[in-house]
């Protein structure tokens, strides 16, 4: 079955893309970047830019995740448009389309480097190197990356985040809903 990815999640003053594969069963149902409740993207997250207890990325609601992101910085995508795909293995993806990775590089004149979430994703570090901005690997933060504990994904993501300008608090006043 085809099956067709999720928009961009970017504002005007985007530092940072993080590019996932392609969204896994829980993210399409819930058409909402990794709403699986095992997955750490949401709680990395959270721990780099201090947001503990209700403040927690993982604590809110979906719809408030996205505006607090936005104001760190931060892009959110995936490599993939779509594919067919039984499961969310990313092993299982087949028939895969690119996103208009190029596109949405134009479209974000601030972006400062993009960063791949695991392996699928990283298989095309090429076509986002020929972009001609840095370009990490992060480990995945997929439940099936049981080889990295939580601290040392934080670790590694702390650490890219830092690099390009998107760790640390956000002023009190920015990243609210209006």
């Amino acid at each position: 079955m085809q099956l067709t990815g999720l928009a961009p999640v970017a504002g005007p003053g985007a530092r940072l893309l993080v590019l996932g594969s392609f969204p896994g069963v829980a993210s399409l149902k819930a058409q909402q970047y990794y709403a699986h409740p095992r997955n750490h993207f949401w709680p990395i997250l959270s721990a780099i830019w201090g947001l503990e207890g209700e403040q927690a990325l993982n604590a809110r609601p979906y719809k408030e995740r996205l505006p607090i992101a936005i104001a760190h910085g931060l892009a959110i995508w995936d490599v993939y448009a779509g594919c067919e795909r039984e499961g969310s293995l990313d092993s299982d993806i087949r028939a895969a389309q690119l996103n208009d990775l190029a596109g949405l590089q134009r479209s974000l004149p601030t972006l400062r480097a993009i960063t791949h979430n695991g392996g699928e994703s990283a298989r095309h570090m090429k076509v986002t190197q020929a972009l001609g901005l840095p370009v990490c690997r992060l480990p995945s933060t997929s439940p099936a990356n049981a080889s990295w504990s939580f601290e040392r994904k934080l670790a590694a993501w702390r650490e890219v985040f830092e690099r390009f300008g998107v760790a640390g608090r956000l002023p009190p006043d920015e990243g609210r809903q209006p």
